[in-house]
């Protein structure tokens, strides 16, 4: 991680996240039914083997962590759409407040 220019994380930290991901029935052992029930499961492996995804999982962003538990069933396709029309939307509004006009409201003639 000091090659990335990170702050290395305790393995007992990380260990200690990976056992809360998971939520084992035994706290002292990991099964595979612990693994195949937990929806986080491939989060632990990338944070054992890539250390790319492990990056990415420790600098994940609250608020799209908060959206994904709002609603599960959205694609990240689903909640991009929705942020883009949210976005354009109060762009118009701003500009149907300024009274600005845009290029396809005027006249269509040639200007010569």
């Amino acid at each position: 991680m000091e090659c990335m220019a990170q702050e290395p994380v305790l393995f007992e930290d990380i260990l200690c996240q990976m056992v809360d991901m998971i939520g084992p029935e035994k706290e002292c052992q990991l099964t595979l039914r612990d693994f195949k029930v937990c929806k986080l499961s491939g989060n632990v492996f990338n944070i054992l083997f890539n250390l790319n995804k492990f990056m990415a999982f420790e600098s994940r962003d609250p608020f799209l962590i908060r959206q994904e538990r709002e609603d599960p069933t959205l694609t990240e396709w689903d909640r991009f759409a929705h942020r883009e029309y949210i976005r354009l939307s109060m762009e118009e509004d701003d500009n149907a407040s300024n009274g600005s006009v845009e290029a396809w409201d005027e006249s269509l003639e040639a200007p010569f």
